[in-house]
């Protein structure tokens, strides 16, 4: 079987005034048929760039990219249509309700006669009360709706979320996340770029990570976490950490985590904690999360194996 996506060398170059910038070298992995795929990485790390790629906003310099067997540049039209994409931005026009919305948008890929499916859509993502509303009078989350409904009006065998839930309400993420896995279940085939790590952890079958353009990541995302498997000392405190602790802590707000490996480094980071006074509050001990694996990997200096990174080199410039 085919690959859902399949990147094949792919290269950007840009030339301006300044020079040449080399944007992306030599990408190249796949993504298979009904995957829910993560692709995850820090802002300038490439996501956008080969997304945009991939939806014919940019076109590649060398290499090939392909969409359900069909070239984004010689069969873009069959690429594009087999492609639902929710971008990062809110972009609607504000002169059609809902409904107009989604049919205007159906006839952008020729399709008739659909609207079972766009009721579906409408219920499956909570607009059902909007269908009649103007666009320009719906909130920020509600507009969000609408941006995934556009994108799977056309019922694509084909989804790519790019930072869906970027600012939006617990309810919405609720909504999108049930109908999209339902679509996923059905079939679909689903590439997710997020910064929230707990949804690409609870979602996302398969990952890869990028760091300065590059590959440092690809794998079943069981196999990141068992593969970096430690133990993380949670707690809340008030205090400031020892500084042999507070330069290997992550601290939010009155949570701090400490990485340790086994239960004699945890009881010497208490008894160091004792030593200095720190008072903790709430203390857990659990198993690395696919944050603490996402950060210890962008932390690290060292450049991916091939092995690792089962992929080319990419590189993005801001």
């Amino acid at each position: 079987m085919s690959p859902a996506i399949q990147f094949q060398q792919v290269g950007k170059t840009y030339r301006g005034a300044r020079g040449t910038l080399q944007a992306l070298t030599d990408v190249s992995f796949d993504i298979q048929p009904g995957e829910f795929f993560g692709l995850l990485g820090p802002n300038g790390a490439g996501k956008t760039t080969l997304i945009s790629i991939l939806a014919g906003l940019a076109r590649a310099t060398t290499g090939r990219v392909r969409v359900m067997g069909h070239d984004v540049v010689e069969d873009y039209a069959a690429a594009r249509k087999s492609l639902g994409i929710v971008p990062q931005e809110l972009v609607f026009d504000p002169f059609f309700s809902v409904r107009e919305t989604l049919r205007i948008q159906s006839g952008y890929f020729g399709v008739k006669d659909n609207d079972a499916w766009i009721d579906e859509l409408l219920a499956g993502l909570g607009l059902a009360d909007k269908a009649g509303a103007n666009m320009r009078q719906l909130s920020g989350g509600m507009k969000r709706r609408v941006l995934v409904a556009q994108a799977l009006v056309h019922r694509p065998p084909v989804i790519v979320l790019d930072e869906p839930t970027a600012g939006v309400d617990v309810e919405l993420r609720q909504t999108l996340w049930s109908f999209i896995a339902r679509l996923n279940k059905a079939g679909h085939t689903v590439l997710l770029t997020t910064h929230y790590l707990e949804e690409a952890e609870a979602l996302c079958g398969r990952i890869a990570m990028l760091k300065q353009g590059r590959v440092v990541a690809l794998e079943r995302t069981s196999a990141l976490l068992a593969g970096r498997a430690s133990t993380m000392l949670r707690f809340k405190t008030d205090d400031a950490l020892p500084p042999e602790l507070a330069t290997q802590a992550r601290v939010t707000g009155r949570i701090a985590q400490i990485k340790t490996h086994d239960a004699a480094e945890v009881e010497a980071v208490l008894a160091r904690l004792r030593g200095a006074g720190v008072r903790v509050e709430d203390l857990e001990i659990g198993r690395a999360d696919l944050e603490d694996v996402f950060l210890e990997i962008m932390q690290s200096q060292a450049a991916p194996s091939p092995a690792e990174a089962e992929s080319a080199t990419a590189v993005e410039v801001a």
